[in-house]
């Protein structure tokens, strides 16, 4: 019965066959009742005839025939025989000045009821019944299409937040399910691009005005080389500052447009992978005692990118000047797949605000005075671990600080 739900077609095909069947077993039966009524031979019966004192002149046994008279020969004393002709209660003799038909034609049913009328008649309403019976399973059908349709028409006018209800569990309801989920995601990516482009608006404001009043200091200082080479560094550091950010927002973008040209997929070895990442920050490397290589389906430079923004967060909100596990990144992997950890000794991350920190320029508050950036980067790191089909969470470290874990889970 499953697959009879799920399946509109099939549903239909079944309504129609039923409907033909039920119109051909009730056009049969009508058909045949018509035909018995029509060749059926009346009971024998026996005929007696008696005179006024209630002697028995004459009888006979003779099986009537409808619209025919009943013949008795009656013998009389003489021997000679008396035919008579017994009409039956409520038939008038042919020929009756009142219009009756012939006898032979008195108990027929009228001519608009015996066949090929009759049939014509019974069948035109066993098709009314069955197109009646049929009628509730195609509206229920229209119906739905119906609401679909205009659910697609409000949505092509600009109305994104439009859903249709799914009833049902054919293919009618499986194209809604569809088309509300393609316009939850159309509807969020709206929502996020908007987001992203009045938060970047308003991020790439600050290099913009720091590298403008640069310059304008270079043009009061011309003469002082100390001071015009330190507004050039400045430039130059808000100048990379700008591209960074400006990168930053292009791959949020295209991450959350989910484009399918963002890199190759290859085999993509961790380890040398975070070894470079490591040495270019200062961070130590843990990985399992002979452990030379641990491989990952995925695309290098989105890994590569996720892997430098953990390290640049912990770098950053990091006390990178204590101990020597002040950054470490640790590498393994065991029967649900491969763990990636970057750890710090931070101030850690309130439990209130572990799952905002990885929304698109969401900042701790505070943070952005102490250490800068823009809060894009732990963003880019749970998009591109969901691209790879990895999770990431934020959790304490035993001693104080925080750990990023990212989990690419086994196929």
């Amino acid at each position: 019965m499953k697959v009879w739900s799920r399946h509109l077609y099939l549903r239909i095909w079944l309504a129609v066959v039923l409907g033909v069947a039920v119109l051909m077993a009730l056009v049969g039966w009508a058909w045949r009742v018509s035909v018995e009524h029509n060749t059926a031979s009346p009971p024998m019966r026996e005929w007696i005839v008696r005179n006024a004192q209630g002697d028995v002149l004459a009888s006979t046994s003779a099986r009537p025939q409808p619209g025919q008279p009943l013949q008795i020969d009656v013998p009389l004393a003489n021997g000679q025989q008396v035919h008579l002709f017994l009409e039956r209660r409520g038939e008038r003799p042919a020929g009756d000045r009142l219009g009756g038909r012939p006898p032979h034609l008195r108990d027929l049913p009228p001519w608009w009821a015996r066949p090929p009328y009759g049939f014509v008649w019974m069948l035109g309403l066993m098709g009314i019944a069955a197109a009646l019976a049929l009628y509730p399973v195609v509206r229920r059908l229209t119906k739905r299409l119906e609401g679909l349709q205009q659910g697609v028409q409000r949505w092509g006018d600009g109305d994104l937040s439009v859903r249709v209800p799914v009833l049902g569990n054919d293919e009618v309801a499986d194209l809604s399910q569809r088309f509300n989920a393609a316009a939850a995601r159309i509807e969020g990516l709206m929502v996020s691009q908007k987001s992203l482009l009045a938060n970047a608006s308003h991020e790439l404001r600050s290099p913009l005005a720091r590298i403008r009043m640069g310059l304008e200091l270079m043009d009061v200082a011309a003469a002082d080389a100390v001071i015009r080479q330190r507004t050039r560094e400045e430039i130059l550091r808000n100048m990379a500052e700008l591209d960074q950010l400006i990168d930053e927002i292009l791959l949020a973008s295209r991450l959350d447009a989910r484009e399918a040209d963002l890199g190759t997929v290859e085999s993509v070895d961790l380890v040398g992978l975070c070894a470079e990442e490591c040495a270019r920050v200062g961070a130590v490397l843990d990985v399992p005692e002979g452990m030379h290589t641990l491989e990952v389906q995925g695309v290098g430079k989105l890994l590569r990118r996720m892997v430098r923004n953990l390290l640049e967060n912990a770098r950053r909100y990091g006390d990178t000047h204590g101990a020597l596990d002040a950054m470490v990144l640790s590498l393994g992997h065991d029967a649900s797949g491969v763990r990636l950890r970057v750890c710090d000794r931070g101030p850690g991350v309130p439990v209130l605000w572990r799952e905002r920190i990885f929304e698109p320029f969401f900042r701790l508050p505070g943070a952005s005075e102490r250490v800068g950036g823009v809060g894009l980067g732990l963003s880019l790191v749970k998009s591109i671990a969901e691209r790879h089909g990895a999770t990431v969470r934020c959790e304490d470290r035993e001693g104080g600080g925080a750990c990023f874990t990212v989990r690419f889970h086994a196929d």
